[in-house]
């Protein structure tokens, strides 16, 4: 079966969400081909996002922008795209149960997916009181004691960053990974504990959501106020714009134009953290937004 539109935008997250309620809007075709497993999806309480000043789910802007992007007639399709192909005057998407789709303009906002440990309770805590972006949350853990549950270097500089925030920090070396002594001598001078051994479990007040400390291997447990993650590692999901030549950083993440989001390759976009690894649901936002427009762009003027 084949199922043809003039936009598919690989990706249903905020960028993807924001891109589909414009072109909506722009009254093309659209089909919006997501997995269901985003960044976004685990997010349970942004508090930076303008409108929302008591904060708003990740799970309520995809439910919010799904809703509104279909008033515009766009279509939602939970599947995986294994493998795109470029053709004379379409792209071909081929997905994991078989089914096959068509496109004009293809919108990668795949995004990145980060590495968290299979921690016990880390589900329960995670976007409410264990964090993974400083940007984000930091300011949650103003004057707070901070429990960082990193790997070397990665969660020392997740300390070191915190201490903008808190003085009160103790990083936990999850993975045993060495640290030079440069990075030693860091935390030592910003009097953050040190502690190498594995992460059991997350501790949580009662049946609640609130992280109270951890308990270690060791079977000792520290208490704390919060918790942050610094774990390298996290996952750019940008194999399938590879696939297609599209030019990436050494880092995974896809190269646009500033301006317009386009690739490299004709008629494909990307969006979102695939592109710039800012973390940040707002620049998501922008990024579909302009991304959209100049693919409409490009459809007016090709008709």
């Amino acid at each position: 079966m084949m199922n043809q539109y003039d936009v598919i935008i690989i990706g249903g997250g905020i960028a993807g969400l924001q891109a589909a309620i414009q072109l909506g809007r722009y009254k093309h075709s659209i089909a919006v081909i997501d997995s269901n497993d985003g960044r976004s999806s685990i997010c349970r309480s942004y508090h930076n996002i303008l409108g929302w000043p008591d904060g708003v789910s990740g799970e309520t802007l995809r439910s919010l922008g799904k809703m509104q992007a279909e008033r515009y007639g766009v279509s939602f399709v939970h599947n995986e795209v294994l493998k795109a192909e470029k053709g004379d005057e379409a792209f071909q998407l081929f997905c994991r149960d078989g089914e096959t789709y068509t496109a004009k303009r293809l919108l990668f906002a795949t995004g990145v997916k980060d590495n968290i440990p299979p921690i016990k309770n880390m589900n329960k805590c995670l976007g409410l009181s264990v964090y993974v972006c400083p940007d984000c949350d930091g300011y949650e853990v103003v004057d707070k004691h901070v429990i960082v549950i990193g790997s070397g270097k990665p969660g020392a500089n997740m300390a070191l960053t915190l201490t903008y925030f808190t003085k009160e920090i103790t990083f936990i070396n999850h993975d045993w990974q060495n640290l030079d002594n440069e990075t030693m001598d860091d935390l030592k001078k910003k009097e953050i504990t040190y502690i190498q051994d594995d992460v059991e479990e997350i501790l949580v007040a009662g049946e609640s959501s609130h992280f109270v400390g951890v308990r270690l291997k060791s079977k000792d447990i520290l208490n704390g106020d919060r918790g942050f993650l610094g774990f390298g590692g996290n996952m750019v999901r940008s194999e399938l714009a590879k696939d297609l030549g599209i030019e990436r950083t050494e880092n995974k993440h896809i190269i646009v134009d500033p301006r317009t989001k386009k690739t490299n390759v004709d008629h494909v976009w990307a969006a979102g953290d695939i592109t710039v690894h800012s973390e940040q649901t707002t620049i998501a936002m922008g990024d579909g937004m302009q991304a959209a427009i100049w693919i409409h762009k490009s459809l007016i003027n090709e008709k």
